[in-house]
């Protein structure tokens, strides 16, 4: 009787020209097109150089600016009220001020200290584009006499970056892993909360109803295909990973697929759970997508947990997304096996079984 099960549900999936769409297309497009949107670096950084100098040196820093590819030119303003009037038109991000006797004082040895005037209204890109801007000066100034210090921040402090992980910043480590996540919560969502539900639309589920079948196994033959296909979408992101970005894990990839299957068995339990509940397709696509959303924002894909609020930490505690994208990162950048990840294994498993427990429970037989 169970096997009878397992072979329906693999027919309805595949009978679906949308869910084959979804499981085969939408993992290789999604990984090919969302690490370049959801870039953290900041290019193009418009820049006004207010140039009071008028000197070779600050002719020859323009220059070094201009070329730059985080940077564009904008202008060359005479005061700082035209290039004050360039950012509130949006047409600059950073005012560059150099001082009257820029190339004399550098010479002299004398604190040579352009100001950086950023536009904060997107505080990342000003922030960012700011620091990028210091660090080009930095170098230029060094390349021109390098017993010159560094410029030197207000708070006179000097910072010795270690990477001990992902030395290059190369931020596609960092968000591949993650969305890989996303992706795996998307198809082994989505699908099993519209699985029931459908049977319901299409009168099926009366004749499951009336065979003696129990609670236990027809829940278990609705997420074993979802399990199968979640460990083939995961096999796609760690191909697609290694062959278009060159990322592979730093640690056994043994590991990944440990946490996927336990991750997949976690989502799909939810999915089943909102489709007992749910009376339509329209029902089961809100709720997921409700869940999701929340899901997605509380886990830290985006923006680190410990940045959030307290209130909204303790939601981030209960988004099994939260300890699997851990899990994956840590594997990816860090090389962490499985002794090192022990309170992500456990959530996720707890996670597992009690929403599993809960889609057995809610599944009621009507004779």
């Amino acid at each position: 009787m169970f096997r009878y099960l397992l072979e329906k549900e693999f027919k309805l999936i595949f009978r679906n020209k949308i869910f084959v769409a979804i499981i085969f297309v939408f993992p290789i497009m999604a990984l090919i097109l969302m690490p370049f949107a959801a870039n953290f670096e900041i290019k193009h950084t418009r820049v006004t150089v207010i140039d009071n100098d008028h000197s070779s040196y600050s002719s020859q820093l323009i220059n070094r600016i201009s070329s730059n590819k985080y940077f564009q030119l904008s202008s060359i303003s005479t005061n700082y009220s035209s290039a004050k009037d360039e950012i509130e038109k949006n047409d600059a991000d950073v005012i560059l001020t150099i001082d009257k006797d820029f190339e004399k004082n550098f010479i002299n040895g004398k604190p040579t200290l352009p100001i950086i005037s950023a536009n904060a209204v997107n505080g990342m890109k000003g922030s960012i584009g700011a620091a990028y801007l210091m660090n080009c000066i930095n170098e230029f100034l060094s390349d021109k006499k390098p017993s010159i210090a560094p410029i030197q921040s207000t708070y006179q402090l000097k910072v010795a970056e270690n990477y001990l992980y992902n030395k290059t910043l190369n931020y596609k480590l960092f968000m591949v892993p993650a969305l890989m996540v996303m992706l795996l919560t998307i198809i082994c969502g989505f699908l099993p909360a519209l699985n029931i539900v459908g049977e319901k639309e299409n009168g099926t589920i009366e004749q499951i109803n009336v065979t003696p079948i129990s609670r236990f196994y027809f829940i278990l033959s609705k997420l074993i295909p979802y399990w199968i296909i979640g460990t083939f979408v995961i096999s796609i992101g760690f191909l697609v990973a290694w062959v278009l970005y060159g990322i592979t894990p730093s640690g056994n990839i043994l590991v990944c697929y440990l946490f996927s299957f336990v991750f997949i068995l976690t989502v799909s339990g939810l999915g089943l759970i909102l489709s007992n509940y749910a009376h339509t397709y329209h029902q089961a696509m809100f709720m997921m997508f409700f869940f999701l959303i929340i899901l997605i924002l509380m886990s830290g894909l985006f923006t680190p947990i410990r940045s959030m609020p307290e209130w909204t930490q303790w939601i981030a505690k209960v988004s099994p997304l939260r300890y699997y994208i851990e899990a994956m990162r840590a594997v990816y950048i860090k090389g962490s096996g499985v002794s090192n990840l022990i309170p992500q294994l456990t959530y996720l498993t707890s996670f597992a079984i009690i929403f599993n427990l809960i889609a057995v429970w809610s599944y009621r037989k009507k004779n």
